[in-house]
């Protein structure tokens, strides 16, 4: 029973219900976006990261100490990354189940990874890359199924019953 659970919408035949369209809506320029998404938000991270690293810790009693993180060229541009990540993120939920969009963007947290490790120099534990290695894969299945689930209309469903 949960094999079929799991396998079901990766089926061709479905019985049973009220039947939910799922498919594909996947182009070449919406995968792009998708890499936009995955891209600018790991780093736009990285360089808020470097970029605070310079400003130092920030206290609750001192958040004037802030303003100071945005005369930080890094710290500016992280922000713009994080704003471009955001737009393309809401662009891709328009067209893409949140369910496809999270799981696909979520190889940032491999990016992010990879950039602290390589570019920032940190320390990462064996068990974090265990980690990476099981979201990746994760990323990979996710990416294989549908796209968008086409929801029946009110009317539609309304005609199936009578049918």
């Amino acid at each position: 029973m949960l094999a079929i659970l799991l396998l079901e919408p990766f089926s061709d035949h479905y019985t049973g219900g009220p039947r939910l369209m799922t498919k594909s809506t996947m182009t070449l320029r919406r995968w792009f976006i998708l890499g936009i998404v995955a891209v600018t938000a790991p780093l736009g991270d990285t360089l808020l990261s470097f970029g605070m690293e310079e400003v130092g810790p920030v206290s609750i009693h001192h958040l004037a100490t802030l303003f100071h993180a945005f005369r930080i060229p890094e710290v500016l541009i992280g922000i713009a990354l994080l704003i471009a990540f955001f737009g393309s993120y809401l662009a891709s939920l328009s067209w893409a189940d949140l369910t496809f969009v999270l799981p696909a963007t979520s190889i940032g947290n491999v990016i992010v990874a990879l950039l602290a490790r390589f570019w920032k120099h940190e320390h990462i534990s064996p068990m974090r890359w265990v980690g990476i290695v099981l979201i990746t894969a994760a990323v990979g299945f996710i990416a294989r199924g549908p796209s968008y689930t086409e929801m029946p209309k009110p009317h539609d469903a309304v005609e199936a019953q009578a049918q």
